[in-house]
This record gives structure tokens, sequence and C-alpha cells, in this order.
């Protein structure tokens, strides 16, 4: 499938004919049923299969077989056996599982490119780059893991008496809840960690993306993971999510903020710790002594990767006055640049969207916003005749407070461009809205970026890029402030949080307390002057 295109067609112009099948020629039914094999379930369940629609074709992708609730306790169950005996291994054959599968992603990787890009739509390029936040995330825990969560000494109650140590201990059952979006980064990313802190992994597949985590569970039962430690699971999200949150000692969901709060509310029903990455509507800030065509190509490539389909894209533009007419020139030129349409090559800027319902959001947040004044610079329509659901990466002006393309998240290849007339101005407006996700300053002042970004309530702030900065530094937490999630992955707390701290204190030759031949008294008060000795050498 090539059909792509520069510029819009005429309006009036005749469609081509419609695209070509884009089911990749490897995908051959044995191995979609070697994939689905790896569906937790019963033989019979009841349940009726799940068949996701191709993005590029409209067509079917592939039967999946569906789970129960019944298979979602036994899968909970199957892992909590396996988890056992997987704790006691140690960690650095855990680790050398992982860098197995390290190398089958890395050398079979054409094969699930083709697979995110037939389940998801997007281009390629977006589809690889799922490959290069993988491979680092196993890199990065199968090395650095260990230090993570070795044991941690403290000074105890009776320093030289008492001798305190925190350990890591893993929580069991980890409950993965992950979206269509970034099926092989949002899903593989956090169960790599969770799997190396030695707790076994129930995962939900999104039904229209289900595919990709099946390829991904096949190649790690390839690299010598235990059969029963890592199960997936096939099916609604209210019934088979839900069932996840009942059965698992830890939640981790990366979709909607609405989704979000219920899954948080069921999980704080049973005390069990969720981690929680929601919506955003990102800002991009571009001062007054930007580099504009730097601020411009960056704020594309943040806007329209992933078709805009990313919690972390760039949805609203925030530019000095003083430099607006010059950027938006630069903008514009440099989106109507962009090559669109469907192809399993890197020819392509911007694919499909991945559903007729993220279509149908982009196209009500485009046409209420013109309906009620704003003007569209470039793009602003759907592109059936390059595939179903391609729609134009599109810049709005003139966009209000009572359009929701505003404030409400897209998810879409849409951006809004907005005038400033300080500093102080864009930070406020950066901080409109509920969202906290992610933002980006464009600024030749790096030190004044740098302190503009602290006012920014954002779980990460990029400055002279538009958001892969931060997402790509492994090293460093990512997640949100505000109606944008609760806890972090990647970095130490990605790992962390899949474990308990426990404390172990071991008394030694007296025990604390007033000694038995003290009279209590005389015991306050020794205890008073020890406080104040204390206070005066600066002890704690």
């Amino acid at each position: 499938m090539t059909t792509t295109s520069e510029r819009p067609a005429d309006a009036g112009a005749a469609s081509p004919a419609g695209p070509a099948p884009a089911r990749p020629s490897w995908v051959t039914d044995t191995v979609v049923a070697r994939l689905t094999s790896h569906v937790s379930r019963s033989a019979d369940n009841g349940e009726e299969p799940v068949t996701a629609i191709a993005p590029y074709d409209g067509l079917p992708i592939a039967e999946v077989p569906a789970s129960s609730v019944a298979d979602v306790a036994a899968a909970v169950e199957s892992a909590r056996v396996a988890q056992r005996s997987w704790a006691q291994v140690p960690y650095a054959a855990r680790a050398d599982v992982v860098l197995r599968f390290h190398d089958l992603l890395v050398e079979h990787q054409d094969e699930v490119v083709d697979l995110i890009q037939w389940e998801m739509g997007k281009n390629r390029f977006s589809a690889w780059q799922e490959i290069l936040q993988v491979a680092t995330i196993a890199r990065h825990y199968a090395r650095h893991g260990a230090t993570y969560l070795k044991d941690h000494k403290v000074r105890g109650a009776m320093p030289g008496l008492t001798q305190v140590r925190e350990v890591r201990i893993p929580k069991g059952v980890i409950g993965m809840i992950s979206p269509w979006n970034y099926p092989l980064y949002l899903a593989v990313g956090d169960v790599l960690p969770a799997l190396l802190a030695g707790n076994g992994v129930v995962s939900r597949a999104d039904s229209q993306t289900s595919l990709t985590l099946l390829w991904a569970r096949d190649k790690m039962a390839e690299s010598g993971l235990p059969t029963d430690l890592w199960h997936i699971v096939v099916g609604p999200g209210p019934t088979i999510g839900g069932a996840i949150i009942d059965t698992t000692d830890h939640v981790c969901f990366t979709g909607s903020t609405a989704t979000g709060r219920r899954v948080g509310t069921q999980a704080g029903g049973r005390l069990i710790a969720a981690s929680l990455e929601l919506g955003g509507k990102n800002p991009l800030i571009v001062r007054a002594d930007a580099d504009l065509a730097k601020a411009a190509t960056g704020c594309i490539a943040a806007a329209f990767a992933n078709t805009g389909q990313m919690c972390i894209h760039v949805e609203r533009v925030l530019v000095h006055a003083s430099v607006y007419k010059s950027f938006k020139a630069l903008l514009v030129e440099g989106v109507r640049a962009l090559k669109i349409g469907q192809t399993f090559d890197y020819s392509v800027d911007v694919g499909s969207l991945a559903s007729p319902s993220q279509l149908e959001t982009v196209q009500q947040h485009v046409e209420t916003a013109v309906a009620k004044g704003a003007t569209v610079l470039a793009g602003g329509r759907h592109r059936p005749d390059l595939g179903p659901l391609v729609y134009e990466p599109t810049v709005l002006e003139g966009v209000t407070d009572d359009m929701p393309v505003c404030l409400d998240e897209t998810f879409g290849p849409v951006i809004s461009l907005y005038p400033v007339s300080s500093d102080a101005e864009a930070i406020a407006r950066a901080n409109e809205g509920s969202y906290g996700l992610s933002a980006s300053i464009w600024s030749r002042d790096v030190a004044g970026a740098q302190e503009m970004a602290t006012r920014i309530r954002s779980g990460s702030v990029n400055i002279n890029d538009g958001a892969a900065a931060a997402a790509g530094s492994i090293e460093a937490g990512m997640g949100g402030m505000g109606d944008s999630g609760l806890g972090r992955r990647h970095g130490a707390e990605g790992m962390r949080k899949y474990t308990e701290s426990q404390t172990i204190a071991t008394q030694r030759l007296v025990p604390l307390g007033p000694p038995a031949s003290m009279d209590l008294e005389k015991f306050v008060a020794l205890g008073n002057k020890q406080l104040r000795l204390l206070r005066r050498l600066r002890v704690r």
C-alpha cells in the first residue's frame, strides 16, 4: 500500500481506488493461531471472539479468542503460583531473560512494526519508535534494576545497638491494563520492570491491538520466561479490566482520565495501589527569543507523531506576540509539507487514525471550532481518498474557551495557536484546565526556560524539544499531575512501585525502653537530657 499525499487534493477531485488489503503477507493463519494460543481462556468459556477492524482498509484483522471473568481469576492464580518460584530466581537470571527478549525484539522488529501498523494505523517511523523505547527499557532495567531494589541500611532507634534495613518485596501479581495507541511500548514497557522485580503479571490486551501484545508474549516465551508467569487476557474493558482490578495486587493503567477515575476508585476499595497515566492537553511555549525554525520543526514532530494519538503530544501552542506571525508562517509551511497516507515503509510522515470514534472526535472538535469562529490555517479535512480514517494534520487559529478543542483532549492531529503577550501569560495559559502531563518551552535562554518550567503544572517539561526528550530519558520518572494521573513509569519509581517496602530492625545487647530496675520518671528525665544533647549536636 503506497498511497500518499504531500498536499490536499482539490475539493472536487475524484478519489482514487480504495487501498489494498493491509494484512502483512507473513501473517498467515498459522501465525495467528500461534499468537492467539497465548490468550488465557478455557476452551468452553462461551465468550464470543474479538475481531478488530484494520484502520488502513476497514477490513477485519483476525479473530482473537476472548477471556471470561473466570479466566481472569484462573490466570491470576496461575501467575501467583509461578511468582513464588520466580521471586527466588537471582536477579541476574531474570535479567538474562529480558535481555534475550531485547535481542529477539531488535532482530525481528519488522514483524511487530508490521503488526502495529496493521492494527493501529500509525506511520512506520512512529511504530519503530516503540521498538526503540521497549529495547531501551529492557536494557535499562536489566542492568540497573538490581540497584533500584537493593537493601537500604538506615540508622536505627539506638545508633550502634539498633540495626535497620529496608528491603523491597514483590507485590505478587501485577494487573496491566494498556491502551491501543502504543500497543508495544505502553504494555510491554511496564511489564518488564514488574517481572524483573519478581512479580507475576496478568495483562489485558486492548481489543484493537491484541496481536501486537501476543507477539511480544510469544517472544518472551522464546526468551525463556516461565509459562505461567505472564498471562494475557482479552475482552471488554469494563468486565475483563474490572476482573483484573478485583484479583491482582497492583494495577497499572494507561488510558482516559474518566476510566482512570473508575480504576482508581475500584482499586482503592480493595486498598491496593494503582498507577495511572491518563489524559493530557499539552502546551508548547515559544518565547520571544526562541529559534523559530527549530521551534516550528519541534512542534510539528510533537504534535503529529503517531497521528497525534499519544498522551504527551502537543495540542496547544502559545507563541509570544512579537514572533507570532513569523512562527505561524514557518509552522503552516511545515505542516502543509507533511506527507500523509498509508504505507508499510518510511515514506509517510503522518498515518491513519486508529478508529472511527477517533475520527469522529477529531472532526467534531475541528468543525465545532470553525462554526464558532476559529480559522483553519492548514489541514482540516478527512481524506478518505487516502484511507478510511486518514485526517489531515490541522492547525487552528482563533480558538476560544467555549470550543471543546481549547481544553478538552482531542487525541488527534490537531493543534491550536494562541498569541501571548508575556512569559507570565504563557505560564498562566499553560496551566489552564485540569491536565498536567507534558509541556514544552522553546528559548535561547535555557536558564530562563528552566526557571519557567518549575512554574508549569506538568509531570514533564521539555526545553527546546517537543516531547521526546523527557519520555526518552528512561532513568527519569514519567507521569502526570492533576487529571493526568498518579505515579510514574520509568526510572527507580517505575520499578519500585511494583514492590512493597519492608523494614527489618534488629536490636542488639539491650532492649528499647526503661530497664526494669529504673523508675519511669528518672528514665523520662534522662530521655529529655538526651533529646537536648542530640539537638545541640545536630543529630537527626
